[in-house]
């Protein structure tokens, strides 16, 4: 019992390290919102998903109400947009 109790601890604490693995820094994210801005669009930043060697934007808002799914590159150049 004891050890299926340190398990799951370890397993708990191991979690929420494996989930940042696929956020950019916060570096990248500020030049991510910056891009954004002259895009005329926002997001929330944790919608933000490292994929692929590039990111992927997931409900980017843009002037006029419409919403974007958008894919960068790894030096933040816009590869695909896809209306939602």
């Amino acid at each position: 019992m004891k050890y299926a109790l340190a398990l799951a601890c370890a397993l708990g604490l191991a979690a929420p390290a494996l989930a940042d693995d696929d956020r950019p820094d916060a570096a990248t994210i500020a030049k991510i919102e910056a891009l954004l801005a002259e895009m005329e669009c926002q997001m929330d930043p944790d919608d933000i998903e490292m994929e692929d060697g590039g990111y992927e934007l997931d409900d980017v808002i843009c002037k006029g109400g419409n919403q974007f799914d958008i894919e960068l590159d790894a030096e933040l150049n816009e590869i695909g947009r896809r209306a939602e």
